[in-house]
């Protein structure tokens, strides 16, 4: 349409909510994880309650050593963008063989749970808070339509796509937090995308 701002072949990945992010960031603050590191995402803007499940101080020092380096892994995952050949090639694998297993836990990339079990998530305290993170995201969508930083930002968002911005991923941390993920990807806090002057800063990492 020759009235559309928006180039014809330019297509953008959004990650709002990506679930292994959201896990990690869970336990840093509902299990109170003390972690050193320069490159650490704000802290949560809605703060959890304190998970019910104690541990050992063996535990915790194993979790604090392993939160980093996991949190650095899935990052990277979630910056790249999926094949969709991979959802052909896996639909063609049996059900409940290992091989779909393997594929499919490819395509899902690293997480929490491949370390410490998947009932770390049966906490209460991770039930509500991400109850209520999907409750506050349905109930913003209206005036995220009305209000989109694509169509808001579109004069930063067309250069940062044509120097390799294909997908942006936001989590709920405070602040302003903006890295670049390998060649493609960008993650921002929602603050900076919900802001226009610091989104626009973010896109603007990506120059030709």
């Amino acid at each position: 349409m020759p009235s559309n701002p928006w180039p014809h072949d330019m297509t953008l990945t959004i990650e709002d909510r990506p679930n292994q992010l959201l896990e990690m960031l869970w336990v840093r603050e509902a299990h109170e994880l003390q972690l050193d590191g320069d490159d650490l995402p704000p802290m949560l803007s809605q703060t959890p309650e304190r998970a019910a499940a104690g541990m050992s101080r063996e535990s915790r020092v194993e979790w604090e050593r392993a939160w980093p380096r996991i949190w650095r892994e899935t990052v990277a995952h979630t910056g790249r963008e999926l094949e969709p050949s991979r959802f052909a090639q896996l639909e063609d694998l049996a059900h409940g063989s290992e091989e779909r297993k393997a594929a499919l836990h490819q395509m899902l990339g690293p997480n929490w749970s491949d370390e410490f079990g998947h009932h770390v998530f049966q906490d209460p305290s991770w039930k509500n808070w991400e109850r209520h993170g999907m409750d506050a995201f349905i109930a913003s969508m209206p005036d995220a339509h009305r209000n989109s930083p694509k169509r808001r930002d579109l004069e930063a968002l067309i250069p940062a796509w044509r120097a390799g911005l294909t997908k942006i991923v936001t989590i709920p941390c405070r602040g302003e937090y903006t890295r670049k993920l390998g060649t493609n990807a960008l993650i921002v806090t929602d603050v900076t995308r919900a802001d226009s002057g610091l989104y626009r800063a973010a896109l603007g990492t990506f120059r030709l």
